[in-house]
Protein backbone atom coordinates (compact mmCIF):
# COMPACT_ATOMS: atom_id res chain seq x y z
CA UNK A 1 0.00 0.00 0.00
CA UNK A 2 1.31 3.44 -0.80
CA UNK A 3 2.45 5.04 2.45
CA UNK A 4 2.44 8.72 3.33
CA UNK A 5 5.31 8.44 5.84
CA UNK A 6 7.17 11.76 5.37
CA UNK A 7 5.65 12.18 1.93
CA UNK A 8 4.65 15.82 2.31
CA UNK A 9 6.96 16.65 5.17
CA UNK A 10 9.60 18.35 3.04
CA UNK A 11 7.21 19.81 0.48
CA UNK A 12 6.14 22.60 2.76
CA UNK A 13 8.38 24.37 5.27
CA UNK A 14 6.23 27.09 6.75
CA UNK A 15 9.04 29.52 7.48
CA UNK A 16 11.05 29.15 4.29
CA UNK A 17 9.19 27.49 1.44
CA UNK A 18 8.84 29.94 -1.39
CA UNK A 19 6.71 29.70 -4.48
CA UNK A 20 8.45 31.49 -7.32
CA UNK A 21 6.19 32.44 -10.19
CA UNK A 22 7.69 32.76 -13.63
CA UNK A 23 6.46 34.09 -16.92
CA UNK A 24 5.49 31.43 -19.42
CA UNK A 25 8.22 30.49 -21.85
CA UNK A 26 5.77 30.26 -24.72
CA UNK A 27 3.56 33.07 -25.93
CA UNK A 28 -0.14 32.32 -26.13
CA UNK A 29 -1.08 31.35 -29.66
CA UNK A 30 -2.95 34.01 -31.59
CA UNK A 31 -5.19 31.30 -33.00
CA UNK A 32 -6.49 30.13 -29.61
CA UNK A 33 -10.05 31.03 -30.58
CA UNK A 34 -9.90 28.55 -33.47
CA UNK A 35 -8.43 25.72 -31.39
CA UNK A 36 -11.26 23.22 -31.81
CA UNK A 37 -11.60 19.84 -30.13
CA UNK A 38 -10.94 18.27 -33.53
CA UNK A 39 -7.59 20.06 -33.84
CA UNK A 40 -6.57 19.10 -30.31
CA UNK A 41 -7.53 15.48 -30.87
CA UNK A 42 -5.66 15.33 -34.18
CA UNK A 43 -2.47 16.74 -32.67
CA UNK A 44 -2.79 14.51 -29.62
CA UNK A 45 -3.32 11.36 -31.68
CA UNK A 46 -0.40 12.22 -33.97
CA UNK A 47 1.99 12.12 -31.01
CA UNK A 48 3.36 8.99 -29.37
CA UNK A 49 1.96 9.73 -25.92
CA UNK A 50 3.96 8.22 -23.05
CA UNK A 51 3.39 8.74 -19.34
CA UNK A 52 6.73 7.64 -17.82
CA UNK A 53 5.40 7.25 -14.30
CA UNK A 54 2.06 6.34 -12.76
CA UNK A 55 1.14 4.04 -9.90
CA UNK A 56 -1.46 1.47 -9.03
CA UNK A 57 -2.78 0.53 -5.62
CA UNK A 58 -2.71 -3.01 -4.25
CA UNK A 59 -6.41 -3.50 -5.03
CA UNK A 60 -5.90 -2.69 -8.71
CA UNK A 61 -7.88 -5.02 -10.98
CA UNK A 62 -9.28 -7.10 -8.15
CA UNK A 63 -12.90 -8.26 -7.68
CA UNK A 64 -14.98 -5.15 -7.19
CA UNK A 65 -12.30 -2.97 -8.77
CA UNK A 66 -12.14 -4.23 -12.35
CA UNK A 67 -9.63 -2.07 -14.25
CA UNK A 68 -11.44 -2.96 -17.46
CA UNK A 69 -14.23 -0.66 -16.29
CA UNK A 70 -14.30 2.92 -15.02
CA UNK A 71 -12.96 2.86 -11.46
CA UNK A 72 -12.35 5.46 -8.77
CA UNK A 73 -8.66 5.27 -9.63
CA UNK A 74 -6.89 7.55 -12.08
CA UNK A 75 -5.79 4.72 -14.39
CA UNK A 76 -7.95 2.05 -16.00
CA UNK A 77 -8.80 0.88 -19.52
CA UNK A 78 -11.70 3.28 -20.24
CA UNK A 79 -9.57 6.24 -19.11
CA UNK A 80 -6.67 5.01 -21.23
CA UNK A 81 -8.92 4.98 -24.25
CA UNK A 82 -10.58 8.34 -23.56
CA UNK A 83 -7.18 9.91 -23.06
CA UNK A 84 -5.59 8.25 -26.11
CA UNK A 85 -2.54 7.47 -24.00
CA UNK A 86 -0.33 5.16 -26.05
CA UNK A 87 2.08 4.02 -23.32
CA UNK A 88 1.46 3.82 -19.58
CA UNK A 89 4.65 3.26 -17.60
CA UNK A 90 3.34 1.63 -14.44
CA UNK A 91 5.47 1.47 -11.31
CA UNK A 92 5.98 -1.66 -9.25
CA UNK A 93 6.30 0.32 -6.05
CA UNK A 94 6.29 -0.38 -2.34
CA UNK A 95 7.12 2.19 0.30
CA UNK A 96 10.04 2.29 2.70
CA UNK A 97 9.68 1.14 6.30
CA UNK A 98 11.95 0.19 9.19
CA UNK A 99 14.71 -2.07 7.85
CA UNK A 100 13.55 -5.42 9.17
CA UNK A 101 13.32 -8.75 7.30
CA UNK A 102 9.56 -8.73 7.85
CA UNK A 103 9.10 -5.26 6.36
CA UNK A 104 11.31 -6.02 3.37
CA UNK A 105 9.38 -9.23 2.72
CA UNK A 106 6.08 -7.34 3.04
CA UNK A 107 7.27 -4.73 0.55
CA UNK A 108 8.33 -7.41 -1.92
CA UNK A 109 4.95 -9.08 -1.57
CA UNK A 110 3.31 -5.77 -2.49
CA UNK A 111 5.50 -5.50 -5.59
CA UNK A 112 4.64 -9.07 -6.61
CA UNK A 113 0.92 -8.43 -6.03
CA UNK A 114 0.99 -5.41 -8.33
CA UNK A 115 2.90 -7.31 -11.01
CA UNK A 116 0.34 -10.12 -10.90
CA UNK A 117 -2.53 -7.60 -11.14
CA UNK A 118 -0.98 -5.98 -14.22
CA UNK A 119 -0.46 -9.34 -15.86
CA UNK A 120 -4.13 -10.17 -15.30
CA UNK A 121 -5.11 -6.76 -16.67
CA UNK A 122 -3.19 -7.28 -19.91
CA UNK A 123 -4.23 -10.91 -20.34
CA UNK A 124 -7.91 -10.01 -19.87
CA UNK A 125 -7.76 -7.47 -22.73
CA UNK A 126 -5.34 -8.87 -25.32
CA UNK A 127 -7.01 -6.94 -28.15
CA UNK A 128 -6.46 -3.60 -26.39
CA UNK A 129 -3.39 -4.01 -24.19
CA UNK A 130 0.13 -5.41 -24.56
CA UNK A 131 3.29 -5.32 -22.50
CA UNK A 132 6.20 -3.40 -24.03
CA UNK A 133 9.76 -4.64 -23.57
CA UNK A 134 11.74 -2.62 -26.13
CA UNK A 135 11.81 0.89 -27.54
CA UNK A 136 10.50 -0.54 -30.79
CA UNK A 137 7.50 -1.97 -28.91
CA UNK A 138 6.52 1.55 -27.84
CA UNK A 139 5.81 2.36 -31.49
CA UNK A 140 4.71 -1.07 -32.69
CA UNK A 141 1.97 -1.64 -30.13
CA UNK A 142 0.13 1.71 -30.61
CA UNK A 143 0.43 1.26 -34.38
CA UNK A 144 -1.74 -1.86 -33.93
CA UNK A 145 -4.39 0.22 -32.14
CA UNK A 146 -3.49 -1.04 -28.67
CA UNK A 147 -2.11 0.56 -25.53
CA UNK A 148 1.35 -0.44 -24.31
CA UNK A 149 2.09 -1.17 -20.66
CA UNK A 150 5.74 -0.56 -19.79
CA UNK A 151 6.87 -1.73 -16.36
CA UNK A 152 8.97 0.39 -14.05
CA UNK A 153 10.26 -0.30 -10.57
CA UNK A 154 10.55 2.26 -7.79
CA UNK A 155 12.32 1.92 -4.43
CA UNK A 156 14.96 -0.76 -3.92
CA UNK A 157 13.91 -1.14 -0.27
CA UNK A 158 11.87 -4.19 -1.28
CA UNK A 159 15.04 -5.86 -2.66
CA UNK A 160 16.93 -5.71 0.62
CA UNK A 161 20.59 -5.87 -0.41
CA UNK A 162 20.11 -8.44 -3.17
CA UNK A 163 21.51 -7.05 -6.42
CA UNK A 164 20.84 -10.44 -8.04
CA UNK A 165 17.19 -9.37 -8.17
CA UNK A 166 17.93 -6.87 -10.96
CA UNK A 167 18.16 -9.41 -13.82
CA UNK A 168 15.07 -11.13 -12.40
CA UNK A 169 13.15 -7.85 -12.57
CA UNK A 170 14.41 -7.40 -16.13
CA UNK A 171 13.07 -10.83 -17.06
CA UNK A 172 9.77 -9.83 -15.46
CA UNK A 173 9.64 -6.92 -17.91
CA UNK A 174 10.97 -3.98 -15.89
CA UNK A 175 12.65 -1.40 -18.14
CA UNK A 176 12.77 1.67 -15.86
CA UNK A 177 14.35 1.55 -12.39
CA UNK A 178 14.33 4.14 -9.59
CA UNK A 179 16.55 3.47 -6.59
CA UNK A 180 14.65 5.17 -3.81
CA UNK A 181 11.49 6.92 -2.66
CA UNK A 182 10.61 8.67 0.63
CA UNK A 183 13.11 7.32 3.11
CA UNK A 184 16.69 6.10 2.71
CA UNK A 185 17.39 2.48 1.84
CA UNK A 186 20.49 0.30 1.47
CA UNK A 187 21.05 1.51 -2.09
CA UNK A 188 20.71 5.28 -1.93
CA UNK A 189 19.81 8.33 0.11
CA UNK A 190 16.36 9.79 -0.41
CA UNK A 191 15.72 13.45 -1.09
CA UNK A 192 13.16 13.04 1.72
CA UNK A 193 14.82 11.07 4.55
CA UNK A 194 12.36 9.83 7.13
CA UNK A 195 13.13 10.71 10.76
CA UNK A 196 10.53 8.14 11.80
CA UNK A 197 12.72 5.41 10.29
CA UNK A 198 15.86 6.80 11.90
CA UNK A 199 17.15 8.29 8.63
CA UNK A 200 19.82 10.96 8.58
CA UNK A 201 20.20 13.37 5.67
CA UNK A 202 22.88 12.23 3.19
CA UNK A 203 23.93 9.36 5.43
CA UNK A 204 25.26 7.38 2.45
CA UNK A 205 26.70 10.40 0.67
CA UNK A 206 24.32 9.78 -2.26
CA UNK A 207 24.64 6.21 -3.51
CA UNK A 208 25.96 3.34 -1.40
CA UNK A 209 28.50 0.88 -2.83
CA UNK A 210 25.52 -1.32 -3.70
CA UNK A 211 23.77 1.56 -5.44
CA UNK A 212 26.87 2.37 -7.45
CA UNK A 213 27.20 -1.27 -8.47
CA UNK A 214 23.57 -1.27 -9.58
CA UNK A 215 24.21 1.53 -12.09
CA UNK A 216 26.64 -0.66 -14.04
CA UNK A 217 24.29 -3.65 -13.83
CA UNK A 218 21.28 -1.67 -15.05
CA UNK A 219 23.33 -0.23 -17.93
CA UNK A 220 24.34 -3.73 -18.96
CA UNK A 221 20.78 -5.02 -18.79
CA UNK A 222 19.38 -2.13 -20.83
CA UNK A 223 17.21 -0.69 -18.06
CA UNK A 224 16.58 3.07 -17.96
CA UNK A 225 17.86 4.55 -14.70
CA UNK A 226 15.42 6.96 -13.05
CA UNK A 227 17.00 9.56 -10.76
CA UNK A 228 13.73 10.97 -9.40
CA UNK A 229 13.68 10.96 -5.58
CA UNK A 230 17.49 10.90 -5.21
CA UNK A 231 19.52 13.57 -3.43
CA UNK A 232 21.63 15.92 -5.58
CA UNK A 233 24.70 13.87 -4.66
CA UNK A 234 22.92 10.71 -5.78
CA UNK A 235 21.81 12.31 -9.04
CA UNK A 236 25.31 13.51 -9.93
CA UNK A 237 26.93 10.20 -8.94
CA UNK A 238 24.45 8.24 -11.04
CA UNK A 239 25.08 10.44 -14.08
CA UNK A 240 28.85 10.20 -13.63
CA UNK A 241 28.76 6.40 -13.34
CA UNK A 242 26.19 5.68 -16.04
CA UNK A 243 27.30 4.92 -19.58
CA UNK A 244 23.76 5.60 -20.79
CA UNK A 245 21.42 8.59 -20.49
CA UNK A 246 19.35 8.80 -17.32
CA UNK A 247 15.86 10.17 -16.83
CA UNK A 248 13.84 11.77 -14.07
CA UNK A 249 10.47 10.15 -14.66
CA UNK A 250 8.41 12.22 -12.22
CA UNK A 251 10.12 15.36 -10.93
CA UNK A 252 9.48 19.08 -10.74
CA UNK A 253 11.81 22.06 -10.49
CA UNK A 254 13.37 23.64 -7.44
CA UNK A 255 13.78 26.93 -9.25
CA UNK A 256 10.01 27.37 -8.83
CA UNK A 257 9.24 25.49 -5.62
CA UNK A 258 11.98 25.02 -3.03
CA UNK A 259 11.24 21.43 -2.04
CA UNK A 260 14.06 18.90 -1.64
CA UNK A 261 12.09 16.48 -3.81
CA UNK A 262 12.42 18.90 -6.76
CA UNK A 263 15.49 19.10 -9.02
CA UNK A 264 17.73 22.15 -8.93
CA UNK A 265 19.01 23.81 -12.09
CA UNK A 266 22.38 22.05 -11.97
CA UNK A 267 20.68 18.66 -11.71
CA UNK A 268 18.38 19.50 -14.62
CA UNK A 269 21.32 20.56 -16.76
CA UNK A 270 23.33 17.45 -15.86
CA UNK A 271 20.46 15.13 -16.83
CA UNK A 272 20.15 16.92 -20.16
CA UNK A 273 23.92 16.73 -20.72
CA UNK A 274 23.73 12.95 -20.24
CA UNK A 275 21.30 12.83 -23.16
CA UNK A 276 18.44 12.17 -20.76
CA UNK A 277 14.97 13.52 -20.13
CA UNK A 278 13.29 15.29 -17.21
CA UNK A 279 9.57 14.50 -17.18
CA UNK A 280 7.77 17.17 -15.21
CA UNK A 281 5.26 15.71 -12.79
CA UNK A 282 1.70 16.98 -12.41
CA UNK A 283 1.84 16.90 -8.61
CA UNK A 284 0.25 19.90 -6.93
CA UNK A 285 2.50 20.34 -3.91
CA UNK A 286 5.63 20.40 -6.07
CA UNK A 287 4.14 22.91 -8.48
CA UNK A 288 2.27 25.44 -6.33
CA UNK A 289 2.42 24.73 -2.58
CA UNK A 290 -0.71 25.57 -0.63
CA UNK A 291 -0.98 26.27 3.08
CA UNK A 292 -4.56 25.04 2.89
CA UNK A 293 -3.34 21.73 1.50
CA UNK A 294 -0.75 21.39 4.27
CA UNK A 295 -3.34 22.16 6.95
CA UNK A 296 -5.73 19.59 5.49
CA UNK A 297 -2.93 17.02 5.31
CA UNK A 298 -2.14 17.41 9.00
CA UNK A 299 -5.77 17.63 10.14
CA UNK A 300 -7.20 14.71 8.12
CA UNK A 301 -4.28 12.30 7.88
CA UNK A 302 -2.09 12.65 10.97
CA UNK A 303 -3.90 14.36 13.83
CA UNK A 304 -6.77 11.83 14.13
CA UNK A 305 -4.15 9.24 15.09
CA UNK A 306 -2.13 11.46 17.41
CA UNK A 307 0.75 11.63 14.94
CA UNK A 308 2.88 14.27 13.31
CA UNK A 309 4.16 14.22 9.71
CA UNK A 310 7.35 12.18 9.65
CA UNK A 311 6.30 9.73 12.36
CA UNK A 312 6.58 6.01 11.58
CA UNK A 313 2.86 5.32 11.56
CA UNK A 314 3.27 1.60 10.90
CA UNK A 315 5.24 0.99 14.09
CA UNK A 316 3.19 3.37 16.26
CA UNK A 317 -0.31 2.19 15.30
CA UNK A 318 -1.98 -1.17 15.70
CA UNK A 319 -2.89 -2.91 12.41
CA UNK A 320 -6.52 -1.74 12.40
CA UNK A 321 -5.58 1.89 13.09
CA UNK A 322 -2.82 1.72 10.48
CA UNK A 323 -5.34 0.59 7.85
CA UNK A 324 -7.51 3.59 8.72
CA UNK A 325 -4.47 5.84 8.55
CA UNK A 326 -3.64 4.58 5.06
CA UNK A 327 -7.24 5.07 3.98
CA UNK A 328 -7.13 8.66 5.25
CA UNK A 329 -3.98 9.28 3.23
CA UNK A 330 -5.47 7.79 0.07
CA UNK A 331 -8.52 10.02 0.45
CA UNK A 332 -6.34 13.10 0.93
CA UNK A 333 -4.05 12.14 -1.94
CA UNK A 334 -6.94 11.60 -4.36
CA UNK A 335 -7.99 15.22 -3.88
CA UNK A 336 -4.57 16.83 -4.34
CA UNK A 337 -5.47 18.00 -7.84
CA UNK A 338 -7.84 20.62 -6.39
CA UNK A 339 -4.99 22.82 -5.18
CA UNK A 340 -3.17 23.36 -8.49
CA UNK A 341 -4.16 24.09 -12.08
CA UNK A 342 -3.07 22.82 -15.45
CA UNK A 343 -1.58 26.28 -16.02
CA UNK A 344 0.66 25.84 -12.96
CA UNK A 345 1.79 22.50 -14.35
CA UNK A 346 2.63 23.87 -17.79
CA UNK A 347 4.44 26.83 -16.19
CA UNK A 348 6.89 24.29 -14.73
CA UNK A 349 7.23 22.64 -18.15
CA UNK A 350 7.92 26.05 -19.71
CA UNK A 351 10.59 26.79 -17.11
CA UNK A 352 12.37 23.51 -17.82
CA UNK A 353 12.18 23.92 -21.59
CA UNK A 354 13.76 27.35 -21.27
CA UNK A 355 16.54 25.99 -19.08
CA UNK A 356 17.57 22.74 -20.80
CA UNK A 357 15.82 22.74 -24.17
CA UNK A 358 12.81 21.03 -25.68
CA UNK A 359 14.79 17.85 -26.49
CA UNK A 360 15.23 16.96 -22.82
CA UNK A 361 11.79 17.59 -21.29
CA UNK A 362 8.82 15.27 -20.93
CA UNK A 363 5.44 14.99 -19.19
CA UNK A 364 4.38 12.70 -16.35
CA UNK A 365 1.48 12.32 -13.93
CA UNK A 366 2.30 10.21 -10.84
CA UNK A 367 -1.38 9.25 -10.89
CA UNK A 368 -2.64 7.11 -8.00
CA UNK A 369 0.10 8.45 -5.73
CA UNK A 370 -0.86 12.09 -5.34
CA UNK A 371 -0.53 13.20 -8.95
CA UNK A 372 -3.05 15.29 -10.82
CA UNK A 373 -3.99 18.93 -11.20
CA UNK A 374 -7.27 20.64 -12.04
CA UNK A 375 -7.81 19.92 -15.71
CA UNK A 376 -5.59 16.85 -15.66
CA UNK A 377 -7.12 14.68 -12.96
CA UNK A 378 -6.72 11.23 -14.55
CA UNK A 379 -5.40 9.48 -17.66
CA UNK A 380 -8.57 10.34 -19.55
CA UNK A 381 -7.75 14.05 -19.31
CA UNK A 382 -4.48 13.71 -21.25
CA UNK A 383 -5.74 15.66 -24.31
CA UNK A 384 -6.21 18.69 -22.04
CA UNK A 385 -2.43 18.86 -21.67
CA UNK A 386 -2.07 18.92 -25.44
CA UNK A 387 -4.65 21.68 -25.66
CA UNK A 388 -2.78 23.82 -23.15
CA UNK A 389 0.52 23.25 -24.97
CA UNK A 390 -1.07 24.40 -28.22
CA UNK A 391 -2.47 27.48 -26.50
CA UNK A 392 1.02 28.35 -25.34
CA UNK A 393 2.39 28.21 -28.87
CA UNK A 394 4.21 24.90 -28.79
CA UNK A 395 4.56 23.43 -32.28
CA UNK A 396 3.23 20.00 -33.15
CA UNK A 397 6.82 18.75 -33.42
CA UNK A 398 7.61 20.05 -29.94
CA UNK A 399 4.45 18.45 -28.52
CA UNK A 400 5.49 15.13 -30.03
CA UNK A 401 8.87 15.46 -28.29
CA UNK A 402 7.34 16.33 -24.93
CA UNK A 403 4.70 13.60 -24.98
CA UNK A 404 6.97 10.73 -25.94
CA UNK A 405 9.60 11.41 -28.57
CA UNK A 406 12.28 12.39 -26.09
CA UNK A 407 11.62 9.38 -23.85
CA UNK A 408 11.73 7.08 -26.88
CA UNK A 409 15.10 8.50 -27.95
CA UNK A 410 16.54 8.00 -24.46
CA UNK A 411 15.24 4.42 -24.34
CA UNK A 412 16.89 3.65 -27.69
CA UNK A 413 20.17 5.08 -26.42
CA UNK A 414 19.95 2.93 -23.29
CA UNK A 415 19.39 -0.16 -25.43
CA UNK A 416 22.31 0.74 -27.70
CA UNK A 417 24.58 1.19 -24.67
CA UNK A 418 23.52 -2.20 -23.30
CA UNK A 419 24.40 -3.92 -26.58
CA UNK A 420 27.82 -2.26 -26.57
CA UNK A 421 28.48 -3.24 -22.95
CA UNK A 422 27.39 -6.82 -23.61
CA UNK A 423 29.71 -6.92 -26.64
CA UNK A 424 32.59 -5.58 -24.53
CA UNK A 425 31.89 -8.22 -21.87
CA UNK A 426 32.02 -11.04 -24.43
CA UNK A 427 35.30 -9.75 -25.84
CA UNK A 428 36.79 -9.56 -22.34
CA UNK A 429 35.82 -13.17 -21.67
CA UNK A 430 37.49 -14.32 -24.91
CA UNK A 431 40.68 -12.52 -23.97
Amino acid sequence: MNKPSSYFLTIWTLSSLTYMSTVSAQSTSSSTDTLTDAIVRRVHKSALTIDPHLDILVDFNTPGNDAGTDTKGQFDLPKLERGDLDVATVALFAGTAQKTPENIASARKEVDTKLAALRRFVSQHPDRLEFAYTAADLERIPAKGKHAILLSFLNAFSLGKDIAQLPILYRDGVRVFGLTHAGNNDWADSSRPSPGFGDKPDELGGLSALGKQSVAELNKLGVIIDVSQLTPAGVFQTIQLSRAPVIASHSAVRGRVDATRNLNNDELKAIAASGGVVSIVAFSAYLHPSQEQLATYKKNVWEPFGLQPGDDAKSKLDPAAYQKFQAAYREFSSNGYKYTTLADYLDAVDYTVRLIGIDHVGLSSDFNHGGGVTGYTHVGDSPNVTRELLKRGYSEEDIRKLWGGNFLRAFRDVEATAKELQRESKLAVKQ
